[in-house]
């Protein structure tokens, strides 16, 4: 009986799990719509998700404040807007600038030059073709090679899964940014003087580097410029 109850919850856990991914899912891909107000009666036909584990799940994603759970009313989903973009980008400036100067100093010359040979080839690439379907998913990919290479140069889980979290909220304001070729190949550039830095082996041009990517992409992300 012990290992059959065992076995429950450890299947509860795991549909909880995927009920959360799922969510995330929908909302990246923009079948629910970003402050969408939904009932949990929604999500279950939706996700194809029992109540039980749908819940776990929602109250997960509400700590993380990707949602707000209205008692016998619904669920309301949170909408990117400007404090949601600033307070995402002041996040990750505090954690990624201390990150930035230690990988500056640690990070391995092999790792190095293959994020800058990735980097060159698709700068490359938009040049001579714009930005076609494969070069976004590149960029997306050097965006997360990037940036979680930085982070784990700190070697913290804590920071690691906070920083995981604070994913989620970045796709959500990216989710509505406007992506041309000239756009892209700023963001490229930008992450070009980091990994130059980087190289030279020096934390403060690193630092500041990070930081005016960070200037940068939060002005684009707000439509600044």
């Amino acid at each position: 009986m012990g290992a059959d109850l065992a076995a429950g919850t450890g299947s509860s856990r795991r549909l909880s799990d995927i009920a959360y991914t799922r969510i995330l899912e929908l909302l990246f891909d923009k079948r629910l719509p970003a402050g969408a107000f939904v009932s949990q009666n929604d999500l279950v036909k939706l996700l194809d998700i029992p109540v039980a584990p749908l819940r776990d799940a929602l109250k997960i994603l509400e700590t993380e404040g990707v949602l707000t759970i209205h008692p016998r009313s619904g669920i309301q989903f949170v909408k990117p807007g400007l404090e949601l973009t600033r307070s995402t980008y002041q996040f990750r400036s505090i954690i990624e600038r201390a990150a930035v100067a230690v990988y500056a100093e640690t990070a391995e010359e092999d790792d190095l030059a293959e994020i800058e040979r990735r980097h060159l080839a698709l700068i490359a690439s938009i040049e001579a073709d714009g930005l076609s379907d494969a070069a976004k998913s590149e960029l997306e990919s050097l965006e997360e090679l990037l940036h979680n290479a930085i982070i784990g140069a700190l070697t913290n889980p804590l920071i690691d899964t906070s920083y995981k979290r604070m994913h989620n909220y970045l796709r959500l304001v990216r989710l509505d940014r406007k992506l041309t070729a000239p756009l892209a190949q700023r963001s490229l550039r930008e992450h070009m003087q980091i990994i130059t830095a980087c190289k030279m082996r020096d934390p403060a041009q690193a630092e500041a580097a990070l930081q005016a990517h960070f200037t940068a992409a939060m002005q684009r992300h707000m439509g600044l410029f």
